[in-house]
């Protein structure tokens, strides 16, 4: 999983649990996705997006692993169909790190329904299928490798047998598609950001508690699937903290998994420049360009991108495959807008 109910905190309510970040060249700018709410948690007592949480897409224009455009969601409660009203605000500069900036509101809308506003913005939230894909055994025996330091033991594993735990599953997802004119502006004609999510929950002290926060993909899967303690870590602070904070021990978990594999002749090394590379946790992007999230390079994230096959091998530096591939996902992706896996009409019950 790359998200998918990752810590303690995120668990208390999976409406703010982010289960996937995506960024990729849509068809008239840059399109941020993220998905919650995911089936896989079971019956989920209300489900939809959290009228009292935040939902935000941050953007590094200049790398300092410092946001300087937010682009902030809000929902109310649902309706009687299950729909919920929502909108959407862009706060720019110092303010963008600020959760009680006002910022200035740029859509609003209703889940279900395609908002386009004059300016180009496109934006969708609904219930929608799952894209990603994970095949559990090769899941927990990467988890066990990093966090044991031991070699990924998969000795009783046949990958002809291999399924995708996600399969025939759904979340809600939020989609915004900017135009590349707007977003240029915003970044002061950057094309390179950097860019991470982030769920929030107000407090009864009138602040607001980080819940979730993602950028590569499954840094949580690789670090703590036995560590939950570190989960709901990881899941606060902001990416300029991140090497200070949890750099040794994740260079640590990397060197522990590669000397087992003895795929390094400095596992800590190695570990260093891993950890250097996940660290700050953003998802690097060149505005304009087709998304690719690869062993080679790291350009976004398209909805069909392998990354557990990358990120795991990376990591303990040997490859790791999962036997599956897109082609285990049961709801397909769109070339279109909103891009997302589409669901059949949904009731007011669902």
């Amino acid at each position: 999983m790359s998200h998918h109910l990752d810590s303690p905190i995120a668990r208390q309510d999976i409406r703010l649990d982010i289960t996937d970040l995506y960024v990729f060249r849509g068809q008239t700018g840059t399109v941020f996705v993220i998905n919650v709410c995911h089936s896989i948690f079971g019956p989920i007592p209300v489900p939809g997006y959290h009228p009292e949480g935040m939902y935000e897409f941050k953007v590094d224009a200049n790398y300092d692993a410092i946001e300087e455009i937010t682009y902030r969601f809000t929902f109310d409660d649902r309706d009687m169909n299950g729909n919920q009203r929502f909108v959407v605000r862009c706060i720019t500069g110092k303010d963008a790190v600020d959760p009680h900036a006002p910022g200035i509101v740029v859509a609003e809308g209703t889940t279900g329904k395609a908002t386009v506003t004059p300016a180009g913005l496109r934006v969708w939230a609904d219930k929608a299928g799952d894209p990603f894909w994970i095949e559990p055994d090769v899941l927990h025996a990467v988890g066990h490798a990093f966090q044991d330091g031991t070699t990924v033991n998969l000795s009783g594993w046949d990958p002809a047998r291999a399924k995708n735990l996600f399969a025939g599953h759904t979340v809600y997802s939020i989609v915004l598609e900017v135009p590349d004119q707007e977003l240029f502006a915003l970044t002061g004609g950057n094309h390179r950001v950097g860019i991470w999510a982030l769920s929030t929950l107000a407090t009864d002290a009138g602040g607001w508690r980080s819940i979730n926060r993602i950028g590569l993909p499954m840094i949580h899967p690789l670090f703590t699937q036995y560590n939950e303690d570190l989960g709901n870590r990881l899941n606060a602070g902001c990416p300029l903290d991140d090497f200070a904070t949890y750099g040794e021990t994740v260079i640590k978990a990397i060197a522990g998994a590669v000397a087992a594999n003895g795929t390094a002749e400095d596992p800590r090394g190695y570990a260093e420049k891993v950890a250097h590379r996940f660290f700050p946790n953003m998802l690097p992007y060149e505005i304009g360009t087709q998304a690719v999230f690869g062993l080679a390079n790291w350009n976004g994230r398209s909805l069909t991108d392998n990354a557990p096959d990358v990120m795991f091998s990376l990591a303990a530096n040997t490859p790791i495959h999962l036997g599956i591939g897109k082609e285990s996902v049961t709801s397909k992706p769109s070339n279109t807008f909103p891009y997302v896996p589409a669901m059949l009409a949904r009731t007011a019950a669902v």
